[in-house]
């Protein structure tokens, strides 16, 4: 009798949901789609993107256009995944791109200046970032300031040290050991000519989906974001998830200054002025909630690579730089309110 009861109960739910499903409007079930995949609005988007910019211009297209296209992609990219596990977490980091300039500069400075061999010079860089991160991190999680001013203060602070270390002296690749300009060599697929320094983001971006979606750090972090207290009270810690996720953006970052060497045919401090905004741009263009708990890394390098699109499309079909940032800038806005819409779907 109970088991007639329980399967009778089960067929009843699953009418149930059905017809809640089809008393979905079409708008409706696109809000309930996106909520589900946040990369997918992102995708469209660049398909789209695509196929415009190549009907006005036909050498959007071309694969030497393809490939600048996506080497000038490489560094944002990086930035925006360091920046993706902050605002997965309902934070905000103003400071990846001058974290990303410090490494660098200390990197090329020990091996340039110093003459410190190029595997420990590189190192010391990378170690340079996580430090950073982490330093972010406790001020975020001891002294409890909100993520959006310990970053526009450590702006200025790692930006000041780049500088004061370096004595704001550009350095030349030749000047630098090879492993220092390793991320810069290409090589040809099909026709494409590919960095080292792309390849590196991409096993970067491998490995931090994997560590989102299949291990518990991830889900930690992703319960931390969508609601830090409850995620408290469930038994998650919390602050430790939330310095971890500094410390790592950090590393991360310290990652992105080799590649940036690799981009800039050397390291100067004045490089990506806009990394900032771009990787941020680039997290919300690619789906990522500013409010937490909902995004992953797919959308971001969509998102990077739309950014550079539109840039690169525009500059081709001989738009004005004035009009290719307000393009841009619309694209945020847009982006944002199509987030908050989608934070309104109804389960």
């Amino acid at each position: 009798m109970s088991t007639t009861t329980t399967t009778g109960g089960a067929r009843q739910s699953a009418a149930q949901a059905e017809l809640s499903r089809r008393a979905q409007t079409p708008a409706q079930r696109v809000q309930h789609l996106l909520h589900g995949n946040p990369w997918l609005s992102p995708l469209v988007l660049l398909i789209v993107t695509i196929i415009v910019f190549s009907i006005v211009n036909p050498r959007f297209m071309q694969a030497n256009s393809i490939s600048l296209l996506v080497q000038q992609t490489a560094v944002v990219a990086a930035l925006a995944l360091g920046q993706t596990l902050v605002i997965l977490t309902a934070g905000i980091d103003l400071s990846c791109g001058a974290i990303c300039v410090l490494s660098m500069m200390i990197m090329a400075s020990l091996a340039a200046k110093n003459g410190l061999p190029g595997p420990l010079a590189l190192v010391i860089g990378i170690a340079a970032g996580l430090l950073a991160g982490y330093i972010n991190g406790l001020l975020v999680t001891r002294l409890n300031l909100p993520p959006f001013i310990v970053t526009l203060g450590t702006l200025s602070i790692f930006t000041a040290i780049a500088l004061l270390y370096s004595g704001a002296e550009s350095i030349q690749d030749n000047r630098l050991p090879d492993i220092l300009n390793w991320a810069g060599n290409s090589f040809s697929i099909a026709g494409f000519r590919v960095t080292n320094g792309v390849l590196l983001v991409i096993i970067m971006y491998a490995v931090v989906g994997f560590a989102l979606s299949q291990t518990a750090w991830g889900r930690h972090l992703y319960a931390v974001g969508d609601d830090s207290e409850s995620a408290r009270l469930s038994g998650i810690a919390s602050k430790r998830v939330l310095l971890s996720v500094y410390s790592v953006a950090g590393l991360i970052y310290g990652i992105g200054g080799w590649v940036l060497i690799g981009r800039s045919g050397g390291a100067t401090p004045n490089a990506i002025p806009t990394g900032n905004l771009d990787s941020i741009t680039a997290v919300v263009i690619g789906g990522t909630s500013l409010f937490g708990g909902r995004g992953g890394v797919v959308g971001t390098a969509i998102g990077a690579l739309i950014v550079y699109a539109f840039t690169f499309g525009l500059s081709l079909a001989g738009v004005d730089q004035q009009y290719r940032i307000l393009a841009v800038g619309v694209l945020v806005i847009v982006a944002v309110a199509i987030d908050q819409w989608i934070r309104k779907v109804k389960s």
